[in-house]
């Protein structure tokens, strides 16, 4: 049961009303590049995450979501000055927020930065293929030459709209000695 591993770098979701607040009235969110999953892209519209101890410049990926979200690594949270807690991507219930900054303006949000769980994305198909399930916890295998390691805690996330991929952020590619996307082997705990 292998899967690519894709590294999934900082970056920033907004909703429609905040992509006009930081661009301007009418504001449209622009396609840089397409990514792994259906409909999601990389934007060229940039912001700056701005935390209690620094800042940083992050990409937008589109398109417009119903909450506004922060993910950055957890090394990057700390440069931040944030205490962003790993959490699967759209569960910001509790977690802290920041300041994001665009050319035409800038919000406070009262929450929504995490550093996102581990995770792999499959199509139902796939899923039963692979004898997993929605929300279940696997290991995975992967890495780079002289830096293979198991992943733990990884979430499966079941959903017609994925395409079979993993999720992991920088810290962790890093760790793992990734570059690139690379192929890792999924272990049913």
């Amino acid at each position: 049961m292998k899967v690519i591993v894709e590294t999934s770098a900082r970056h920033v979701h907004v909703t429609q009303e905040t992509l006009e607040i930081l661009f301007g009235k009418n504001a449209q969110l622009t396609n840089k590049k397409d990514l792994s999953q259906p409909g999601q892209f990389a934007c060229q519209e940039k912001v700056t995450i701005v935390g209690p101890k620094g800042q940083m410049a992050a990409s937008i990926l589109g398109p417009v979501r119903s909450a506004n979200q922060v993910e950055v690594s957890l090394t990057e949270a700390r440069k931040l000055g944030i205490a962003a807690p790993v959490k699967e991507s759209g569960d910001i219930a509790g977690t802290p927020g920041c300041k994001l900054v665009g050319p035409e303006g800038e919000i406070e949000i009262d929450c929504g930065v995490i550093a996102a769980k581990r995770h792999i994305h499959l199509d139902p198909e796939t899923a039963e293929k692979f004898g997993v399930k929605d929300k279940q916890i696997v290991s995975v295998s992967t890495g780079g030459e002289g830096r293979k390691l198991v992943f733990g805690d990884v979430v499966i996330r079941v959903s017609p709209k994925f395409a079979p991929a993993m999720h992991i952020d920088t810290d962790e590619a890093n760790a793992a000695a990734i570059a690139g996307n690379v192929e890792g082997e999924i272990i049913v705990d």
